[in-house]
């Protein structure tokens, strides 16, 4: 017996050592897979970022200080503003409805957080099982009761336990991923708020450009009756005609035509207003007044490079782009082995009383590994899929990037241009206003043609109209360019990420 083991001990040595070979030969092989698949290979942005903005005139030395303030719609000094904007902010439904996709995103990254833990659940069975009489012998803890059945009784009491082992970062890399997410949806929040606040003062001063272009119409149509008045009395002298004063009539009904669209036009927008601020129309008082009563705020656009922190919209990019690295790591982890731990132990017994007592405890424990090697294309295929929308999330962040900068320029250009019309059409008013006076004192006195006074009363009624429209678009590049650059938030950290969640 001593020289057989003798003979065997060697052979079985060389076995042993030859699976330990090539079990340390397929580990290294699997390592050494694992790196090249999860080697991090996040994409460049490749951004050009302008030194300074070509429609800015601000000093470069100065301009990193210029960002917008969080209430810059309190620089209009409008007290009406103001309450409008902040009720919106509290109410209005499409922020709340982005509050809510925040409650989800953060929920969805709890979820994928549980992965990294444990899970233990309570089991607890009571089974009574009888056996027929005609089966023949049952099992061993059953008893025979009155009716000559065999009964029997089990009691189970136990925790079980799996967790997988997250050797690879799969896990941790899809946390990563939803975390990101969680970011990008309170970026979003910010970006629903402040086009919300845009909208709101937009809409505000659309209110007050009616109102200004309603009461411009029925000063217009109350000094076209008035010459319709002067051109009846020359009729009645004999020094005009009838075609003299049904050309005026017509000026006069169209004037009056122009009153309930520009009466619409106010109701609309109030109407807009209200469900800006997340109330019934019946609810919102809206008292106006004029654009002329609106302070014109000095808006300077700062430094292209802090475009890229203060935008929400490129934030929530930048975030989703996160989120799909992530998920690019994860489905590569998806290729590799996965080990999973499991484990059962508890009490059991036939009789309660004896379910607790050290004879009835028992106890499993098990370890797996599954790798993949044939799944149809569905890990590869998900592996390009993730790549692909790694992709579309990078060309989607270079394009909020650059339409961000294109934002800001057509602001400011439009800022300047609107300024300049303002002022150029202010002048076209003034001596509009100055030939009507003097068209409309010739025809008293009965010195001027009629086709003169109508030509100066329309260039008056039009310049007039086209003032309002001016001064308007003037504030409204001001809110544009508040909104290009991101103003109405700051910029914070939303969420502290665990260090420990990057895939490493």
């Amino acid at each position: 017996m001593r020289s057989e083991n003798t003979e065997r001990g060697p052979v079985g040595n060389k076995a042993a050592r030859r699976r330990l070979s090539m079990m340390l030969l397929g580990t290294g092989l699997t390592l050494t897979l694992g790196g090249c698949l999860l080697t991090d290979q996040q994409p460049e942005p490749g951004l050009d970022i302008p030194a300074r903005y070509s429609g800015s005139s601000a000093n470069p030395k100065i301009a990193e200080a210029a960002l917008p303030t969080l209430d810059w719609w309190r620089g209009f000094r409008s007290r009406e503003l103001t309450d409008i904007v902040e009720q919106a902010r509290e109410n209005n439904l499409d922020i709340a409805a982005a509050v809510a996709r925040i409650v989800q995103a953060d929920a969805n990254s709890r979820i994928a957080g549980s992965a990294l833990l444990p899970a233990i659940d309570f089991n607890g069975d009571a089974v009574r099982s009888q056996s027929s009489k005609t089966t023949g012998l049952g099992n061993g803890r059953a008893f025979v009761d009155n009716s000559g059945f065999r009964v029997g009784n089990t009691l189970t009491a136990s925790l079980s336990a799996s967790y997988e082992i997250d050797f690879w970062g799969k896990n941790r890399a899809a946390l990563r991923s939803l975390e990101q997410s969680a970011v990008a949806s309170r970026f979003d929040r910010e970006v629903v708020t402040l086009a919300t606040i845009a909208t709101a003062a937009n809409s505000y001063f659309q209110v007050l450009a009616a109102q200004d272009r309603l009461r411009v119409a029925r000063n217009n149509l109350t000094a076209a009756e008035r010459v319709l008045g002067l051109i009846r009395q020359r009729v009645n002298a004999g020094t005009a005609s009838a075609l003299e004063v049904s050309q005026q009539e017509s000026l006069v009904a169209t004037q009056r035509a122009a009153i309930p669209v520009l009466e619409q036009t106010v109701a609309q927008f109030r109407n807009a207003l209200a469900v800006l601020m997340g109330r019934s129309p019946e609810r919102v008082h809206v008292r106006g007044g004029s654009l002329r009563a609106i302070a014109v705020p000095r808006v300077t656009p700062g430094l292209p490079s802090e475009l890229l922190a203060q935008r929400p919209d490129i934030r929530e990019a930048e975030a989703q782009l996160a989120a799909a690295n992530a998920n690019v790591y994860n489905a590569r982890a998806q290729l590799l082995p996965s080990i999973a731990l499991t484990g059962e132990g508890g009490y059991q017994s036939s009789v309660f009383k004896l379910l607790t007592r050290p004879e009835s405890v028992f106890f499993s424990a098990a370890g797996g590994l599954t790798q993949p090697i044939f799944e149809g294309g569905r890990l590869t295929g998900n592996v390009d899929l993730q790549k692909g929308r790694q992709d579309e999330l990078l060309q989607n962040y270079r394009q909020a990037v650059i339409s961000a900068f294109s934002d800001v320029e057509t602001a400011l250009s439009a800022i300047r241009t609107s300024t300049q019309r303002e002022r150029l059409q202010q002048a076209v008013v003034t001596a509009s206003q100055s030939a009507f006076d003097i068209a409309e004192q010739r025809l008293r006195e009965g010195t001027v043609d009629l086709v003169t006074v109508l030509q100066t009363q329309q260039t008056l009624f039009t310049a007039q109209d086209s003032l309002v429209q001016a001064r308007l678009a003037r504030m409204q590049a001001i809110v544009s360019l508040y909104q290009a650059l991101g103003g109405g938030w700051s910029p914070k950290p939303q969420i502290a990420l665990d260090s420990q969640s990057q895939p490493q």
